[in-house]
């Protein structure tokens, strides 16, 4: 859906309609399944963070699982080898932005220049370039959108998400929330890796869930793609 020149992911925005249109598609050539429709993409959003993303990759590397982590430009500034430990371990990379604010309440200039800082820190830091980008609370304004097609890059949405951030959140919660029967063939499925712009220690919460999450949809016969 669009209004005042922005470009809102539908469900993505609304955790009410999330949960209750799973599949409601995102507009304007803004993806939300794997490249090639196959697998199942864990992602995890708004790190690095000093104790979340280590929680979070000692988890993936005990089950062998390889994830896209959208980071935080100011985060990497923050926390630059955990950043380049994303990388070392194995996992993708995206942009998320540099400071974590709604596009809505910002105009083209400043979209811009968040965008670039954010891809200057984190290419510098990670060795890598960018090639997909997941903006803050999965909202993009026109301008943002149009920065991103401009470069190349991948914007991309999810399918599914765990509500990690809420503050009622546990560990059952987010798997519930998150691996419902509509997760198959080509989901990406979003998770928080620091608390940094949620709930105070969150990112327990999640490390907690992962070894289900994973174990669960494995169970199902899906194989696990970092192709987004």
């Amino acid at each position: 859906m669009a209004f005042a020149g922005s470009v809102i992911g539908g469900a993505y925005a609304f955790p009410a309609l999330a949960g209750k249109y799973p599949r409601l598609r995102p507009p304007l050539g803004i993806a939300d399944h794997t490249i090639d429709g196959r697998g199942c993409s864990l992602t995890f959003d708004d790190g690095p963070h000093r104790q979340g993303t280590p929680a979070v990759l000692e988890v993936l590397a005990a089950h062998g699982v390889r994830a896209t982590f959208f980071l935080v430009g100011e985060q990497v500034a923050k926390n630059p080898s955990l950043a380049a430990e994303i990388v070392a371990a194995g996992h993708e990379i995206g942009l998320h932005c540099d400071r974590h604010r709604n596009q809505l309440r910002l105009g083209p200039r400043a979209v811009r220049e968040d965008i670039e800082h954010a891809a200057a820190r984190i290419e510098e830091t990670t060795g890598r370039p960018i090639v997909r980008y997941r903006p803050p609370y999965g909202i993009f304004n026109a301008a943002a959108l149009a920065h991103v097609h401009r470069q190349g890059w991948r914007p991309l949405l999810w399918t599914h998400w765990g509500c990690d951030w809420a503050p009622d959140a546990t560990p059952e919660s987010i798997t519930e929330t998150l691996i419902g029967r509509e997760v198959g063939e080509g989901s990406v499925l979003l998770l928080h890796d620091a608390d940094d712009y949620g709930a105070a220690d969150s990112w327990r919460r999640t490390a907690a869930a992962l070894p289900r999450i994973i174990s669960d949809l494995e169970r199902r016969g899906l194989r696990w793609s970092v192709d987004v």
